[in-house]
C-alpha cells in the first residue's frame, strides 16, 4: 500500500499548521468508512476527509464532496455532540506509524475547556476512527475490536486506550548513518536476482512506516546496483531529503498500462513553490477517482450479475417453450389417427391389437399404419387421439402466447444489458436501477427493503430531469439517449412530430433525434445522424449497420410495453459504417 508512514507524515505536515486553531463547524458520515470534518481556520473552509477502507485508508483536505445520507449514523451523532464547536489544539504523527492524532479543545457544561482526542489509526483492514476524553479513555469509535489474541487490543467504549504495537524500528529516532547501517548490517547477504526486491523488504522489515514500492523507487531514484555500503549512504540520505518535506513530489504507478497505485518521490529538480496542498491534492484527487471507478465497477457488476441469471432463466424459459411446441407439430397426426380409426369402425373388429393398417383418404387411400394401445379397443383408442389433439391444441394456443411474452421479455433484458455495458457514471447506473426496480420481472432478483421501495415511490412523483448526449450535425442539433426511460422521453416528450427519429434496425441501441423541425435534411446529414445512431447500439463495431428512421409522429408506443419499446411506419433504412467516421 503507498499510503504508508512516509505519505501520513508529510500530508499531516502540508496542512496542520493551518488547521491548528480551527473551529470544527460541522461533522459527517458519508459512508460506513469516511468521516468528514469541516473546519474554519485562518478565514478558509476546509475539508478533513478521514478514510479507513481496507483499500483506500488515508487522511486528507479534500474538495471533492460526496452525498450525505438523510440520517446520520450513531457514531457521527456522538462526534457532533461531543465535538462541534471546538478547536483544532494539535495534530501529530508519533514517528512513522500511519497513526494521526487530532486533539480538540471544547468547553464543557461546566464552561471549562476540556480536551478531547480523535485517533486515526490507517492500519488496511485494522483501520479504525476513535475518540478519548482527557484521560485516554475510549468514548466510543467506528469499529468496535474485541482483542481475541495478544496482537490486537480492545477498542470498546470505557476502555483505556493503547496505541498499537510494532516490533519494527522507528526511523525517524536514528541519529546518524551509522545507526541506520547497524539496524540492517546483519541482513546484508544478498542471494537474489533483484536487489530492488531483496533492499526493499529489508527496509519495510525492519523500520515502520516504509512501503515496499516507496523503497523500490527509492533504490531506482539513487540508482543502487549492489550491496556496498556506499550506497547504503545514498539510501539513507534519500530518505532524509524525503523527510524534510521539501522538493516532493508523487509519481503513478502502472501495471499493464493501467493506473493501480502512486510513490512518493524526492528529487532536487522539483521545483520549490507555495502552492499550498500540492502532495494532499494529488492524494484527494487519485483516491477519489479511485473510489468512484471501484463503486461504479461493483454497482454495475452487482446488476449485471443480476440481469445475466434472469437472461439465463428467461433463455430456459425459452428453450422449454420451444420444447412444447415442437410436441404440438404432431397433433394434426393424433387428429388424422383418430378420423381414420372412426371412419373404419364398422369394418374393424374389436380385437385388441398393437397397431392397425387403414387406407389414408388424405393421400390417395394409401395404406397407414397407426399404432394402438392393445389395452384398449380400437373406438377407445380413437377417442385417446381425438383427447391428445386436443390437449395439444390447447397448448399450441397458450404456448404460443407464452413464447411471444418470453421473447419481448428476453429483448427488454438484453436492452438492460447493454444499457450497463454501456453506461458509464454512477447516474447512469442509478437511473438503469431505477427503471428495473419499477418492472414487474425484476421484482424477485431486486428484493427492495422497504425504505428502498419508499424511496423509489417518492422518485416517482418528482419530475425526473434527463441529460441526453448532445451533437451537432450540420447545424441541426442531435440527440441521443442514454437509457429506455430517456429514450421514450426523449421521442414522445422531447422531440416534435416533425423532428426525424433514428434507430438501429433490429439490434439494440439507442433513440436518436434529430431536431430539424421543418427544415429540410440533406441525404449527407441523414447519414452522419445514421453513424451516431449505430455508435451508439451494439453494432458500433460492425462494418455495415442498417439504421432505420422516419418522422417522430410515426412512431408510435403501444400500451403496457415495456420502456424503449415502440413500433413505427413509412420509414427507410440507410447502411452506414460506423467504424468509418
Amino acid at each position: 500500500m503507498a499510503f504508508d508512514g512516509i505519505v501520513t507524515k508529510v500530508l499531516v505536515n502540508e496542512f496542520k499548521n493551518d488547521l491548528i486553531g480551527g473551529k470544527i463547524d460541522q461533522i459527517y458520515q458519508n459512508d460506513k468508512n469516511t468521516i468528514l470534518l469541516k473546519i474554519y481556520a485562518n478565514q478558509t473552509h476546509f475539508s478533513l476527509n478521514i478514510c479507513i477502507d481496507a483499500h483506500n485508508c488515508r487522511i486528507n483536505l479534500t474538495t471533492n464532496q460526496k452525498k450525505n445520507p438523510l440520517v446520520a449514523p450513531n457514531f457521527c451523532m456522538l462526534l457532533r455532540k461531543y465535538l462541534i464547536g471546538g478547536r483544532i489544539s494539535n495534530i501529530e504523527t508519533f514517528g512513522l506509524e500511519r497513526l494521526v492524532k487530532i486533539d480538540i479543545n471544547i468547553l464543557n457544561d461546566f464552561n471549562e475547556i476540556e480536551t478531547k482526542s480523535l485517533i486515526i489509526e490507517l492500519m488496511g483492514k485494522h483501520s479504525n476512527v476513535i475518540l478519548l476524553n482527557n484521560k485516554n479513555i475510549i468514548i466510543d469509535a467506528l469499529r468496535h475490536i474485541t482483542a481475541t489474541d495478544d496482537l490486537y487490543r480492545d477498542i470498546l467504549p470505557s476502555r483505556l486506550y493503547s496505541f498499537p504495537i510494532s516490533n519494527k524500528q522507528d526511523y525517524t529516532k536514528l541519529n546518524s548513518f551509522d545507526e541506520f547501517y547497524s539496524l540492517i548490517e546483519n541482513n546484508l547477504n544478498f542471494e537474489g536476482n533483484s536487489i530492488s526486491e531483496y533492499f526493499s523488504k529489508i527496509i519495510s522489515d525492519t523500520f515502520a512506516g516504509f512501503s515496499l514500492s516507496f523503497v523500490k523507487n527509492a533504490i531506482e531514484k539513487c540508482n543502487i546496483q549492489n550491496t556496498n555500503k556506499e550506497n547504503l549512504q545514498k539510501l539513507y540520505n534519500y530518505f532524509n531529503n524525503v523527510l524534510s518535506f521539501n522538493n516532493l513530489t508523487f509519481e503513478n504507478l502502472y501495471k499493464k498500462d493501467k493506473l493501480y497505485d502512486y510513490v512518493l518521490t524526492w528529487s532536487d529538480e522539483v521545483p520549490l513553490n507555495d502552492q499550498k496542498y500540492k502532495l494532499n491534492n494529488f492524494i484527494d484527487d487519485f483516491y477519489f477517482n479511485r473510489e468512484t471507478k471501484e463503486t461504479f465497477t461493483n454497482y454495475r457488476n452487482s446488476i449485471l450479475k443480476m440481469i445475466l441469471d434472469l437472461l439465463k432463466k428467461y433463455n430456459s424459459r425459452l428453450m422449454s417453450i420451444n420444447s412444447k411446441l415442437k410436441d404440438c407439430d404432431e397433433m394434426d397426426k393424433y387428429k388424422l389417427f383418430g378420423e381414420l380409426i372412426t371412419a373404419n369402425l364398422y369394418k374393424l373388429s374389436n380385437t385388441h391389437t398393437d397397431y392397425i393398417e387403414l387406407e389414408n383418404y388424405y393421400d390417395n387411400n394409401n395404406l397407414i399404419k397407426i399404432p394402438l394401445d392393445k389395452k384398449y379397443s380400437p373406438n377407445l383408442n380413437a377417442k385417446k387421439y381425438f383427447k391428445k389433439y386436443s390437449k395439444l391444441k390447447n397448448a399450441l394456443e397458450i404456448v404460443s402466447t407464452q413464447k411471444k411474452e418470453t421473447e419481448q421479455e428476453l429483448d427488454y433484458i438484453q436492452s438492460i444489458v447493454y444499457e450497463l455495458e454501456t453506461a458509464t457514471t454512477l447516474e447512469e447506473i442509478q437511473d438503469i436501477f431505477e427503471e428495473i426496480s419499477e418492472n414487474v420481472i425484476f421484482k424477485n432478483s431486486l428484493k427492495l427493503n422497504k425504505k428502498e421501495k419508499t424511496k423509489s415511490s417518492k422518485k416517482k412523483k418528482q419530475e425526473k430531469h434527463y441529460s441526453p448526449l448532445h451533437f451537432e450535425v450540420d447545424d441541426f442539433d442531435l440527440y441521443v439517449g442514454r437509457n429506455n426511460k430517456e429514450n421514450d422521453w426523449l421521442t414522445f416528450t422531447f422531440a416534435n412530430k416533425s423532428d426525424i427519429w433514428f434507430h438501429t434496425k433490429d439490434i439494440h441501441g439507442s433513440h436518436v433525434i434529430l431536431k430539424c423541425g421543418d427544415f429540410e435534411v440533406s441525404d449527407d446529414t441523414l447519414v452522419k445522424c445514421a453513424k451516431i445512431a449505430a455508435e451508439h447500439s451494439k453494432a458500433k463495431n460492425s462494418s455495415n449497420v442498417p439504421v432505420d428512421y422516419c418522422k417522430v409522429k410515426f412512431v408510435k408506443k403501444p400500451n403496457g410495453s415495456k420502456p424503449g419499446m415502440v413500433i413505427f411506419t413509412n420509414n427507410k433504412t440507410i447502411y452506414v459504417n460506423p467504424l468509418n467516421s
